[in-house]
């Protein structure tokens, strides 16, 4: 074996690299939990680290190593002079401001989750029998409503419906129903209540925890147009539906193409719509072979191919892209389909009956 001296060394320093960030990751979230980045992004100014043991009840010596290990990241400043650190303020937007699009700090919260199912996750790679969402660590749920809640305020309501064929004037117009299948915690059922108040808007989910804190966090917001239930994507009740929504879940699922009948059967035959908010994925491994790619596999790996293997499942995963979905929901009776708008991480899908 012939081994080329240049190129081994560059994957080393790459994987030296990507050392640095797994274990940066862990810290970050050590920082989420703690209140390490609210507490510099509220100081007005560069702390030492005793300055910022002490506004966080933690200790000086693990601050001093915490806050160089960020330094070295690029997440904080470095004065050597006066031995302070500074979060500036790009980074204090996307680790501390939660209502921001730019927010990231829950996704360190998933990170967490997905180590402390290891166990269970080799197990699935040695039997693939899956490993369904409701059995992984509650950081999961936890973490993903923290991470999509500020992605969704963002473009549920200001981008996604409106690229829908005539649907945010009916639903502003009121009297309409919406089923959101697949809802989690209720972030995107509970933003779109919140909109569109004339509107009966209805989430489901099949894992009854995140039912049971939809339900709460809609009580805290006092609405009365919206109810949660248990139940899965092929067997939801009701009809007529002038919307119905999935919300990066559709590739998880048992059984995607008898929950594109479920939809079909449950819209309104005239004007309803679906609408299916996907990751971003090109139909080619090769074309998703960049940074966006790369967590998104990664992500469907752990979570998305195990969740559907679990139920005896087709395991479509998060980078099933737009042909395969197309192919699906056509063959379940659906006459229009197409892409209505997409983002840098998302796929947005229109379908008519």
């Amino acid at each position: 074996m012939v081994v080329d001296e240049k190129k081994l060394n560059e994957f080393v320093e790459k994987v030296g690299n990507e050392w640095g960030a797994s274990m940066g990751a862990l810290l970050n979230f050590v920082g989420d939990r703690l209140g390490l980045f609210k507490a510099m992004a509220g100081a007005g100014g560069a702390l030492t680290p005793e300055e910022l043991a002490k506004k966080t009840a933690t200790h000086p010596r693990m601050i001093k190593e915490w806050l160089a290990a960020q330094a070295a990241g690029g997440y904080v400043t470095y004065n050597p002079a006066a031995g302070t650190y500074m979060l500036p303020e790009e980074q204090a937007l996307a680790l501390t401001d939660e209502n921001s699009p730019a927010y990231i700090a829950g996704f360190y919260q998933v990170l967490a989750g997905l180590y402390k199912d290891q166990e269970k996750i080799i197990e699935a790679f040695r039997t693939g029998k899956g490993l369904g969402w409701g059995d992984h660590h509650h950081y999961l749920f936890e973490g993903t409503e923290r991470s999509f809640k500020p992605y969704y305020v963002a473009n549920i309501t200001t981008s996604w419906i409106p690229s829908l064929e005539g649907v945010k004037d009916k639903l502003r117009r009121g009297g309409t129903k919406i089923a959101d299948v697949g809802c989690g915690h209720g972030v995107s059922t509970i933003l779109m209540a919140k909109a569109y108040p004339n509107s009966e808007v209805l989430g489901f989910d099949y894992h009854r925890p995140s039912i049971e804190w939809a339900r709460k966090e809609a009580e805290k917001e006092g609405l009365k147009n919206i109810t949660f239930e248990v139940a899965g994507s092929t067997d939801y009740p009701g009809d007529d539906y002038d919307l119905v929504t999935f919300f990066d879940c559709f590739h998880d699922m048992s059984n995607p193409a008898g929950a594109a009948k479920h939809v079909l059967q449950t819209l309104k035959k005239k004007d309803g719509t679906w609408m299916m908010v996907e990751p971003f994925a090109n139909d080619k491994v090769e074309d998703n072979l960049n940074p966006i790619g790369r967590l998104n596999y990664a992500a469907s790996t752990v979570v998305c191919v195990p969740a559907s293997l679990n139920e005896n499942g087709p395991a479509l995963g998060a980078q099933a892209g737009e042909e395969r979905i197309r192919e699906i929901v056509t063959s379940a009776g659906f006459s229009k389909f197409r892409r209505a708008t997409q983002t840098l991480f998302n796929l947005v899908f229109e379908a008519r009956p």
